[in-house]
């Protein structure tokens, strides 16, 4: 299971960084700062969730080329939750988005050590939301009570109403965001597949 996960999308890639960073940090190259982890990973999660409901479920644009963005990296997978390629960020992706994360770090912080153990953070999370999605989508059974509930969470964004739970690695950003709703209060939409029908 594992072997697939790292195959597909940037997740490789993704490791191969965390390993990195955890490298240098160990070797004493880069100062470690465990508040900027903290933060880092915090400012993933508040942008999974507004990524996920802002971007990747904005309203189709009549630009080709930005629609077939709109569709590689949201639209699709909706469309077919189970297959793989659709489901990871791809590597075009994520590498901008990485290093972007750092770049705006560095500006605010102007301390590389400060700048990476806020990325390393960030990477760590990003890694943790894409086994998440990839666990909520395959046909395997969580061992945890949590893994299952979240599974179980992610799976009613997608069969029974696309415009709540865009929480994937947990309900908190939705509670805050007004798109939490228990699944017997929710109404099932008939757009769940084909967005924006």
């Amino acid at each position: 299971m594992f072997e697939t996960f790292v195959r597909h999308g940037s997740n490789a890639v993704l490791l191969v960084l965390a390993g990195i960073l955890a490298v240098l940090f160990g070797g004493g190259a880069l100062a470690f700062v465990p508040l900027a982890v903290v933060v880092g990973a915090l400012v993933f999660f508040v942008s999974e969730y507004t990524t996920h409901r802002f971007l990747l479920h904005a309203r189709p644009v009549r630009q080709p080329f930005v629609l077939g963005l709109q569709h590689r990296l949201h639209y699709d997978h909706h469309r077919d939750p189970s297959d793989l390629r659709l489901l990871f960020l791809p590597l075009w992706f994520a590498v901008p988005v990485v290093v972007l994360y750092l770049a705006v770090a560095y500006a605010i912080t102007r301390a590389p050590g400060t700048s990476a153990s806020a990325l390393f953070g960030a990477v760590v999370a990003l890694l943790y939301y894409e086994w998440v999605h990839y666990v909520a989508h395959v046909p395997f059974v969580p061992r945890t009570r949590f893994g299952r509930w979240i599974k179980k969470y992610h799976l009613l964004h997608h069969f029974k109403n696309e415009r709540l739970w865009f929480g994937v690695t947990n309900p908190s950003m939705d509670v805050l965001g007004g798109t939490y709703r228990r699944s017997d209060q929710a109404p099932r939409s008939i757009s769940t597949r084909i967005l924006f029908r």
